[in-house]
């Protein structure tokens, strides 16, 4: 299998014929090996209708039902474990990402060898508001956050080597985020390419701005999780035993000068009553809930098993 085209979908009944003529003549006049893979993300329309029609007629189509809408991440998770090509190419299904970009994609992850390749829209066909100002900001801080020089994190158009999206599990909102997830898993060799992107012929968007306030969320996420997933005993346990030492070594202090001045016949305040006492006393509860957050953390890492955030309700052609 040279190619697995992934296309996860939310209500798209009316460009999934089209969009499968499109890609099947793109591949076969380069004589590619392929598999479509079809991710009914909780469709209510009749998308799984179409794609059961898909599957019963060509073989290289196959689809996989959600029992309901998880999200595109988790569509995406689910593609990527059952995809067999050497390379994997993302798309969205609503025809506004272009199949023939498919064999200069391809041409880039084989004879260029790269580990990921992203996509481009330069020239975008999105309503000004509420999509490209928002994008180019967001894109601007992940650019930033990050230190890959992507312009267009989002786009769903990329293409990948097989053991990139093997290695990589996508889950939550992190589809805006996979190059990032790639990186951290070791694959460096990150390029883009400028693809066309095409005004939407069917139906309206399923993105409201509200997506981009929670991709902003989702960055400071795995901005923390690339630094300290893997070992959050790193930061909880290290600014849980400053803490504890600082309220430790105020309290001695406190009680030192106490003492000293009980000796010297000098009457004081209660210790209650210095304002110092509560501020020590906090930072070694805060320290101590720190560093159990962090030794938690880390038996959670070694102990849990990887886990599906979704229910598969239909599979074909697999």
């Amino acid at each position: 299998m040279e190619i697995s085209v992934v296309i996860p979908l939310l209500n798209e009944e009316e460009s999934l014929q089209e969009l499968h003529d499109w890609i099947a003549k793109v591949m076969q006049s380069n004589r590619y090996l392929y598999e479509i893979i079809f991710i009914d993300d909780g469709s209510t329309d009749t998308s799984w209708q179409v794609i059961e029609q898909l599957s019963a007629k060509y073989t290289a189509v196959k689809g996989i039902r959600f029992q309901r809408n998880y999200g595109k991440s988790q569509a995406l998770d689910a593609g990527f474990e059952l995809a067999k090509g050497k390379v994997v190419i993302t798309m969205d299904a609503d025809l506004q990402d272009n199949p023939e970009e498919i064999p200069e994609l391809y041409n880039l992850i084989i004879k260029e060898d790269f580990d990921l390749i992203s996509g481009w829209k330069k020239k975008r066909y999105d309503n000004v508001v509420t999509k490209n100002i928002p994008s180019k900001l967001f894109n601007a801080a992940a650019r930033k956050t990050s230190g890959l020089k992507l312009h267009d994190f989002n786009c769903g158009l990329k293409a990948y080597k097989k053991e990139v999206v093997k290695a990589v599990k996508v889950s939550g909102e992190m589809h805006r985020y996979i190059p990032v997830l790639a990186k951290n898993e070791g694959f460096n060799k990150i390029g883009e390419k400028v693809v066309q992107h095409q005004a939407r012929k069917y139906g309206e968007t399923k993105f409201g701005i509200d997506r981009f306030i929670n991709g902003f969320l989702d960055l400071i996420t795995i901005s923390f999780l690339s630094k300290f997933g893997r070992r959050p005993m790193h930061i909880f346990g290290l600014w849980g035993t400053l803490m504890f030492l600082f309220g430790t070594t105020l309290a001695f202090y406190i009680g030192a000068v106490k003492l000293y001045k009980l000796f010297n016949g000098v009457k004081t305040i209660l210790v209650t009553n210095n304002p110092w006492f509560y501020i020590a006393l906090t930072s070694m509860i805060l320290g101590t809930l720190l560093f159990l957050a962090g030794f938690l953390g880390e038996l959670i890492i070694k102990m849990k098993p990887d886990e599906k955030h979704y229910t598969i309700k239909e599979k074909l052609n697999f």
